[in-house]
């Protein structure tokens, strides 16, 4: 076992990195690639579905952010495990996992039967609005199963370097979403048209199907972790390191649910234009923000193999890279949405008024996205050194702390550009403080400059 994952201790790092990383940027980019085509098909049904949706999307982000977090420290625990040379401990902690995350799919559908409606009528009074907005939330809630377990999965094959393996199955839950998209929400193919209950429904189906891809897989071959029975037992050291990573991060990942919920709030006091421009925003900024994501998921196990092994080298060198990579990204993300912001938000069928203030939005916002290498790398270190507390210090400054209070106060004076000048704000906080956290971190050991 323990051989499968000597490649992490002994491969030069730059070339390890990217061939961990780069697998993961690509299934984000298919991924965001999806979010993408899913907005642009359900703009074809109007304004409003597009709002319904981004109304829906705290909540389904919820979903992914628990999902995800409690998988990074899932993932965490095994690459620290399986550098210290710690098998069973590695094999318990994935199959503790897998149990947990069955838990938190019944606790999601729970909240899919008594949340979703009186949450929704939070940011609606528009009937025809809510109705949509309902019928998408509560499949996509009640059917979460799929979600939860197949990233758990992920976690777990990202945790011990399998990363093509990961790449090849995300892309084809993607795949089948996108194929299933359009067939569902507009009746193709025999089908009645389900409009946004269909996108909904290509959703679940397409995460259902990934997570049965990894359980064949998972079966066909051994991998460096046993996910088994007889390991599963109440272990209170591993399970507090799964949830001491877990639920900073799940925290982290949740805050754009709330820092939209909270701006949907104040946007709606100008315009629902404002709300949709929001709600597509953040699915734009997914196809910057997910490849970079590629970057760190690369290099989380990386970094805690490393880390474990007592490789203080060549974690400064993966920290170094990714920062170099993710500066690449997010170079390119802002020369896009500063030179063609117009022809980014003509593809989702926008009006003249959601067309101008997209443009602006977009704009100011991007303003933000280089300085944001940061915050994001910084994160991504101290999730895989176990230390979730300084991970969401820096993502609380990112996306809570500095711009919800300064959107209150910057859209009285500026309105709904006030918002979107919050942004970058809080990106200029945020790469402050983490570079001073990784500074005094067990004396600069980590710092990269």
């Amino acid at each position: 076992m323990e051989k499968k994952n000597s490649f992490m201790q002994t491969k030069p790092v730059l070339p390890l990195l990217l061939s961990m990383a780069v697998p993961m940027m690509l299934s984000m980019l298919i991924q965001s690639l999806y979010n993408i085509v899913d907005s642009i098909y359900v703009s074809r049904l109007g304004t409003e579905a597009l709002t319904a949706v981004s109304l829906a999307y705290p909540l389904q982000n919820t979903i992914t952010a628990v999902s995800v977090g409690i998988g990074v420290g899932i993932s965490s625990a095994i690459s620290i495990f399986l550098g210290a040379g710690a098998q069973e401990k590695a094999n318990r902690a994935a199959t503790i996992g897998v149990a947990l995350s069955a838990v938190h799919c019944l606790l999601f559908i729970l909240a899919g039967i008594f949340v979703t409606r009186p949450f929704l009528e939070l940011f609606t009074g528009n009937p025809a609005v809510l109705k949509d907005a309902c019928d998408y939330t509560y499949i996509v809630l009640c059917a979460s199963f799929g979600c939860i377990l197949q990233i758990t999965m992920e976690k777990i094959f990202q945790g011990i370097g399998e990363m093509k393996i990961t790449m090849y199955l995300l892309a084809s839950g993607c795949i089948i979403n996108i194929v299933l998209d359009p067939i569902l929400i507009f009746g193709l193919l025999g089908f009645p048209a389900m409009g946004v209950s269909g996108a909904a429904i290509a959703t679940v189906v397409g995460q259902i199907c990934a997570f049965l891809l990894y359980i064949v897989v998972y079966m066909r071959r051994s991998f460096a972790v046993q996910i088994h029975p007889k390991y599963l037992c109440f272990d209170k050291g591993i399970i507090s390191r799964i949830y001491s990573v877990g639920i900073p991060s799940s925290i982290m990942l949740t805050l754009p649910s709330v820092l939209v919920s909270v701006l949907n709030s104040i946007l709606a006091a100008f315009s629902d234009t404002c709300v949709a421009v929001l709600g597509v925003y953040f699915k734009l900024q997914t196809f910057i923000y997910m490849p970079a994501n590629g970057i760190v998921q690369g290099m989380r196990p990386v970094v805690g193999y490393n880390y474990g092994a007592g490789e203080q080298g060549r974690v400064k060198s993966a920290i170094r890279y990714s920062l170099l990579c993710t500066a690449a990204i997010m170079l390119l993300g802002t020369l896009l949405s500063l030179l063609i912001p117009g022809q980014i938000f003509g593809l989702f069928d926008a009006d003249a008024e959601l067309l101008s203030a997209g443009i602006t939005a977009l704009r100011i916002i991007s303003l933000g996205f280089l300085v944001s290498t940061i915050g994001v790398i910084a994160s991504g270190v101290f999730e895989a050194l176990g230390e979730g507390r300084h991970s969401l210090a820096v993502s609380l400054l990112r996306q809570f702390a500095i711009t919800i209070p300064l959107s209150f106060v910057l859209s009285r004076f500026l309105g709904a550009v006030g918002v979107w000048i919050s942004f970058p704000a809080g990106e200029f906080c945020a790469a402050v403080v983490a570079l001073v956290l990784l500074k005094k971190y067990k004396g600069g050991a980590f710092s990269p400059f």
